[in-house]
């Protein structure tokens, strides 16, 4: 970006502010601040710049209050909106309203800078939007940990989308919830959302439930009954654990992808129908694929746009809110009054492995809200099954212990400057293991680090590692 390129930064946090006006000006923008929205419009009558970064909340106008009103009056203008209240609805609202991103706070300042760049490349390309309208709340999605910051925006993204989705994630992680919000922040949001699960449904009856069947059909069938394609038309169809579809059925689906129309079992009409695809599994379809398992031609026409959900255990941050709204939920269902977790019984919660996940989670705080006896829970007052499991923190405290000790003997052998060589043999390490994890995927790799690609990328480049791949954009809409 040239000098001659301004961005306007809209914060009441005068620290936000400063620490933008300095990224910003150091790649050679100007920038104009404002603590308001409305300071903002009053200028924008005298003077358009090339970018605006805007906080959500604010004393007076909102940020969404503020993008509807430049889409109303300047649909040109790219707008990214940034917010410390990292929920759905805030990002589905500020991609809805027409936001060129939405960034979570705290963020990575790179990524802010990249992101400013990329929305004035991209400026001549923006068309106006409709202004956000109001949004059904999905409480059940909580989490403000950057994995689940990801996902947010992804469901964002595609609010305006029809395309098919495939959702991966460990069992209990939430692929239905997220494949709900994808439906209810869509085009198709009145229409059916239908969902079936693979592994639930005896093979010689998959195609039945699938297709629907002609009366006669088979021994049993007395009547015409219309599978879940029919009752899905015009909405979406949720296809979860999409990995345990029988062979010959992954080879009628992917006809129907094809073409549009299917026949019912016993059927000799096509039927055509109008719906959007979204599959879940907890499996890795690309082993699938290479196993024989499953149609590679099917598992190119279902990966359009990837969703990664992450594992509890890997958004350990979310674990204290997860739990207080299901300890709220659960005493809604009862008719009680909600457990409260001691800080100490948070921090146990948190540390245990969670193999079960969200789900997990949920019916533990059920458990708690039945058999607790006083309203604050002790360690003491958990399932019996969570007190005898070992805690993932020993490992952390081993890692610290084991740093610790490398330190010392570097420094009695007279050593300094310890952190040149250790801070790039830390980061060369999360690097390495991050990437390993993701299958070289870079991407994905930064949401685990907690970074923006793009400073995962300069720091590849800073400590000189060779890594195979590169920057791809594949499972994510441009």
């Amino acid at each position: 970006m040239s000098r001659s390129e301004t961005v306007w930064i809209v914060d009441d946090d005068r620290s936000i502010r400063w620490v933008l006006e300095k990224a910003l000006q150091q790649e050679g923008m100007t920038t104009q601040s404002f603590d308001s929205a409305d300071g903002v419009m009053s200028r924008l009558a005298r003077q358009q710049p090339d970018v605006i970064i805007s906080d959500i909340r604010m004393p007076g106008a909102s940020g969404l209050e503020l993008l509807a009103r430049i889409r109303e009056q300047h649909p040109r203008l790219p707008v990214i909106i940034m917010t410390a209240h990292s929920d759905l609805d805030s990002a589905v609202a500020s991609y809805q309203g027409g936001a060129f991103e939405y960034l979570p706070k705290p963020f990575d300042v790179d990524e802010a800078v990249s992101l400013v760049k990329r929305a004035n490349q991209h400026a001549q390309e923006q068309q106006g939007l409709e202004v956000p309208v109001a949004l059904t709340r999905t409480p059940e999605i909580i989490g403000e940990a950057p994995a689940m910051q990801e996902v947010f925006r992804a469901i964002g993204r595609l609010s305006h989308s029809n395309i098919t989705v495939l959702i991966n994630g460990e069992s209990g992680t939430g692929k239905e919830l997220v494949a709900h919000a994808l439906h209810r922040h869509s085009p198709r949001a009145a229409s059916p959302f239908i969902a079936l699960n693979m592994a639930a449904i005896p093979k010689d009856l998959m195609e039945s439930e699938l297709f629907g069947h002609e009366k006669g059909a088979f021994t049993g069938a007395a009547n015409l009954r219309r599978g879940r394609f029919e009752q899905a038309d015009g909405g979406t169809l949720f296809l979860d654990e999409i990995g345990d579809m029988p062979a010959d059925t992954q080879t009628r689906l992917l006809r129907v992808l094809a073409d549009g129309e299917f026949y019912r079992v016993g059927g000799h009409v096509p039927v055509k129908v109008d719906v959007r695809i979204i599959a879940a599994t907890h499996q890795n379809l690309e082993t699938l694929v290479h196993a024989g398992k499953f149609r590679e031609d099917l598992f190119h026409r279902l990966n359009v746009i990837r969703i990664h959900i992450p594992r509890l255990s890997d958004r350990r941050e979310d674990i204290p809110t997860l739990a207080r709204h299901f300890l709220s939920r659960a005493a809604q269902e009862l008719a009680v009054e909600p457990k409260l977790l001691k800080s100490e019984t948070e921090e146990y919660l948190k540390n245990l492995p969670w193999g079960g996940n969200v789900r997990q989670l949920e019916n533990t705080c059920r458990w708690i809200t039945v058999m607790a006896s006083g309203r604050e829970v002790h360690i003491s007052d958990l399932p019996p099954e969570l007190l005898s499991l070992p805690q993932d923190s020993a490992p952390v405290t081993n890692w610290e212990q084991a740093l610790r000790q490398w330190a010392d003997q570097a420094l009695a052998r007279g050593q300094s400057s310890l952190l040149d060589s250790a801070v790039p043999a830390f980061e060369r390490i999360m690097i390495e293991t991050a990437l390993k994890h993701t299958a070289g995927r870079r991407r994905d790799a930064a949401v685990l680090l907690g970074w923006g690609r793009n400073t995962l990328t300069r720091k590849i480049k800073e400590l000189g590692m060779k890594v195979d791949g590169g920057d791809d954009d594949e499972g994510e809409e441009g």
